[in-house]
């Protein structure tokens, strides 16, 4: 009887980056009465713990060629091939209705699989820019979904903008009123993307410490750190008398988000995403050596929409740093206007426009 309800297969995999929107799109289609399977590799199966319990994980071989030696490397094909038909042995078993690519070597075997079996599919590409794999894809799927606004696309293929999902932990905070800053506790949220980011523990800390004095006294920090930076950015604050939590990995970063002042963070998709939705002050360091520099891409709306505020990785300073923070604590009119300006250009929206492509895609076809 299961059988009987139409079937979605979300492939994703790699980082928080492709799984958190391919998790809100998974809780909207079983919302709307659909059975949903996530098809990934190990290295993705490790975001799958916030999914829903009805979720179906199936583990593939996929590999990348972004890693290993040149043994590795020679592996990553067959990998991928022995993927591609594991993926079409189990879509004639359990035809889906639709299968839908979040990017990421480990979206191939089944977007691959769905291409060679002409079932119905499209991509999501969170960033401004198309990733490897979407980028082969983009001519081979029915709809390429975009989620940031504009994104580059090659020459003949049409995007649609959905924006990029965000999970329901962050669209429960959508507009949560915002406390502009002033004389009482203030919390700075501080997010280096899902690996964490050293540069920001390198130089946060330091911007932090040169703020002056009654703002310092009011803050309260919540930054993420790798596992190798975590001890000396913990010193550093507690030796200065910062108030700061530091965690490898933040689990409530809705919550979090929603009780700070300003988000200091690098602008990976998702963030981008919940910091628009929750709506919240922001400075963007986009990750410099991101593919295309699609970080970058990915802040401007924000930017241009008087937002949020972008500090290339180049001009990253300690002084730079503590000059911008200072520009949106010191001016909380200023501050309570980037909120709202982050709001302004939001999608909250955007899990149920992509839901509406899935079962436009799957009701035309059959």
């Amino acid at each position: 009887m299961t059988h009987k309800l139409p079937l979605l297969v979300i492939a994703a995999g790699g980082t928080g980056g492709h799984m958190f929107p391919a998790q809100a799109l998974a809780e909207v289609m079983l919302a709307r009465g659909w059975r949903v399977k996530l098809s990934t590799d190990a290295r993705g199966a490790r975001y799958t713990g916030a999914f829903p319990e009805a979720v179906e994980i199936e583990v593939m071989p996929s590999a990348t060629f972004a890693r290993g030696g040149l043994a590795a490397k020679a592996m990553v094909l067959p990998r991928i091939i022995g993927g591609v038909f594991k993926a079409m042995s189990k879509f004639l078993r359990d035809k889906p209705s639709v299968v839908v690519g979040f990017g990421g070597y480990p979206a191939i075997p089944a977007v691959a699989a769905a291409t060679l079996l002409k079932l119905p599919r499209m991509i999501h590409e969170q960033n401004g820019v198309l990733g490897r794999v979407n980028e082969v894809f983009a001519k081979r799927v029915d709809k390429v979904a975009c989620g940031t606004w504009p994104t580059a696309l090659p020459e003949g293929v049409e995007g649609v903008y959905t924006g990029n999902p965000v999970r329901a932990a962050v669209l429960e905070k959508h507009g949560a009123p915002y406390i502009p800053p002033g004389d009482y506790p203030m919390e700075i949220l501080v997010m280096g993307g899902s690996q964490g980011a050293r540069i920001l523990s390198d130089v946060v800390p330091e911007a932090i410490a040169r703020l002056s004095a009654p703002l310092r006294a009011n803050l309260r920090i919540s930054q993420q750190a790798r596992a190798e930076d975590l001890e000396r950015v913990v010193e550093f604050y507690h030796a200065r008398g910062i108030q700061a939590d530091v965690q490898t990995f933040i689990h409530d970063v809705p919550k979090r988000m929603s009780e700070s002042q300003l988000v200091i963070t690098r602008s990976g998709a998702s963030s981008v995403a919940d910091v628009s939705v929750i709506g919240r002050p922001a400075i963007f360091i986009p990750y410099a050596a991101a593919t295309a520099d699609h970080q970058t891409a990915n802040a401007r709306g924000l930017v241009e929409a008087n937002a949020a505020i972008m500090i290339p990785e180049s001009q990253l300073t300690p002084e730079s740093l503590t000059e911008q923070i200072e520009n949106v604590l010191a001016h909380p009119q200023g501050g309570l206007m980037m909120a709202n300006a982050a709001l302004s250009v939001a999608k909250p929206q955007a899990a149920e426009e992509l839901a509406a492509l899935v079962e436009e895609l799957a009701f035309n076809k059959t």
